[in-house]
């Protein structure tokens, strides 16, 4: 069996533990331990992270199917599987000793927000960043936090890719 195999047969089998877990996730609003810690052993958290950086690049299809047989038992974990998936997108756009930085430790996420209206103005050297977020789905479990906003130069205009 390979990978690609094993994720949706890991999600079956976790499915009593999660909707054991269920009424707790609903009140807490989190993943409680042991159930997160079971999920990054089954390396659900890892399906769309690529091979050069631990992770398993299931095909399309497994990520869906898993995410549909963990939303059997609890919604809420179902999405933030599919959100750690999502944001681990950004890996092989990366330097790769950034990628292996923030994936390299087999229990990293990233969890960040929706677009809103922050921004990060160009200074010398970096950026000042403003905004507020209001929320970033898997925050409670994250080992890395993102932040979506606009780039703009230092008179408003919006920063273009060259």
């Amino acid at each position: 069996m390979n990978r690609t195999d094993d994720a949706l047969a890991e999600a079956r089998a976790l499915g009593p533990a999660i909707a054991a877990a269920a009424e707790t996730i609903e009140a807490s609003r989190r993943i409680p331990e042991p159930l997160l810690s079971q999920l990054h052993e089954a390396r659900l958290f890892r399906m769309l992270l690529p091979r050069s950086c631990g992770g398993d690049e299931v095909a399309p299809q497994t990520l869906v199917l898993t995410l549909e047989e963990l939303a059997r038992h609890d919604g809420s974990v179902a999405w933030c599987v599919s959100i750690a998936n999502s944001t681990a997108l950004i890996a092989p756009y990366l330097d790769p000793e950034i990628a292996r930085a923030i994936f390299g430790d087999p229990r990293s996420t990233i969890a960040w927000g929706p677009p809103n209206g922050s921004h990060a103005v160009a200074v010398p050297g970096g950026y000042r960043v403003t905004g507020r977020w209001n929320f970033a789905s898997g925050c409670r479990h994250a080992r890395w936090m993102g932040a979506h906003g606009t780039v703009v130069e230092a008179d408003r205009a919006p920063r273009l890719n060259k």
